[in-house]
């Protein structure tokens, strides 16, 4: 599978009941394969990282990233959706 397929997903925000639950069943109806999630609790702050394949999706990126911002928006979240390659540009140490 290419590289570009793998997307990084980071939310975050206050905690509160669902977080999960939603951003996983948009993910599984834009056919988005959750490959890996990690989350942390943090004095009430969610935060949670999930890497991604849009091998399967029929969505563009650009379409992800609004779909996901919309639904995080409505939750009071922030997210982040960008290829894993240029996230793992962005944390490489030179």
């Amino acid at each position: 599978m290419e590289s570009n397929d793998k997307i990084i997903i980071t939310v975050s925000g206050s905690d509160k009941v669902g977080i999960v639950a939603k951003v996983a069943t948009l993910l599984a109806d834009n056919k988005v394969n959750i490959e890996d999630i990690k989350q942390t609790l943090m004095q009430g702050h969610f935060v949670m990282f999930m890497l991604c394949s849009i091998s399967q999706s029929d969505k563009t990126l650009k379409e992800l990233q609004t779909v996901l911002k919309e639904e995080c928006n409505k939750m009071d979240m922030e997210v982040w959706v960008q290829r894993k390659e240029i996230f793992d540009n962005m944390h490489s140490i030179s």
